[in-house]
């Protein structure tokens, strides 16, 4: 077998990393902020006016910012590796998805020196992170075109309750954005806060969940209704991660933003991006290419019971 071949046997795995990384990204991204090392690195593409690199006179705040820069190039690595084992497997839509995500890492990249040179303008931040759910549901879409169960386009009324939960969805993390942007976890001391009540928006992001869950509810009655086997089971998973991703926002408000749950609640975005994807593409027409593999599959499929 030659190292193309290889490769492309590799596909699902580099998919699957592709996924994580680019969460991962954001949660160490989360880490910069509110560690204060937003501006560890003063400037971009340089740490420094004279050095790509940071200085120990910089201090933790250096080598955190630094060390999330150089994060980039292993999404990097990941995201080539997977298009060229897309590529080299003749899976023309698995490449065309590896190939987006590959060429939005430099963008990304830009973006986030537009937030340095910005001294963390909170818009720009935002811009940032949403730019980073837009690349997890990417990866998503990849992991559903390679391991997915095969089935027939949902009724209208179930497609048109996952396309609002889609919006809705939207509307969340861009609210949660805002709040962060009104909040105390700027990335540095002297970074400016968007001017907005705390308090006030974090009630209107709270009313946005409030209907981003009841409307997940409903999917999942309809889908249960309908008989359908695999919207059931990934859309009862959303549905669990929302109200885990509520627990972790009202716990972090009523103790005054706490690091580490901040932290967990920005992998929860992260994962709830992914379930917004993973809902919309389950209401639609899929063909499956390769073989089910494991019980849950198989069973969503029609192929066994849930016993095996």
């Amino acid at each position: 077998m030659g190292y193309k071949q290889r490769l492309a046997s590799w596909l699902w795995p580099l998919a699957v990393a592709n996924l994580l990384a680019n969460i991962g990204i954001v949660v160490t991204g989360a880490a910069v902020r509110l560690t204060g090392s937003g501006l560890g690195c003063p400037t971009w593409p340089k740490c420094t006016d004279e050095s790509y690199t940071t200085h120990p006179s910089m201090g933790i705040h250096g080598a955190i910012e630094f060390g999330n820069r150089m994060l980039t190039f292993a999404l990097a690595i990941i995201a080539i590796a997977c298009f060229f084992a897309a590529l080299w497997a003749k899976d023309r839509l698995s490449t065309r998805y590896s190939l987006i995500v590959a060429l939005g890492i430099p963008l990304q990249a830009v973006i986030g020196g537009i937030t340095v040179l910005t001294d963390l303008n909170p818009w720009v931040v935002s811009l940032h992170f949403l730019a980073s759910m837009l690349m997890i549901m990417i990866c998503l879409a990849m992991l559903d075109h390679l391991r997915s169960p095969t089935r027939s386009a949902a009724p209208a009324a179930i497609r048109l309750t996952a396309a609002a939960i889609m919006l809705v969805g939207w509307v969340v993390l861009y609210l949660g954005t805002v709040v962060t942007g009104a909040g105390p976890h700027a990335g540095d001391e002297e970074a400016k806060r968007n001017g907005i009540d705390p308090a006030t928006i974090s009630q209107i992001h709270a009313a946005s969940v409030y209907l981003l869950v009841a409307l997940t509810i409903l999917l999942l009655v309809l889908a249960i209704r309908s008989g359908n086997r695999w919207l059931t089971i990934v859309t009862a998973a959303l549905l669990a991660l929302e109200l885990l991703q509520g627990v972790v926002g009202w716990s972090q408000y009523v103790l005054d933003l706490p690091v580490l749950l901040v932290a967990l609640h920005m992998l929860g975005a992260g994962l709830l991006a992914a379930g917004f994807a993973r809902i919309v593409l389950a209401t639609r027409p899929h063909t499956a290419t390769h073989t089910h593999h494991g019980r849950l599959l198989a069973w969503t499929s029609g192929e066994a019971s849930p016993q095996g």
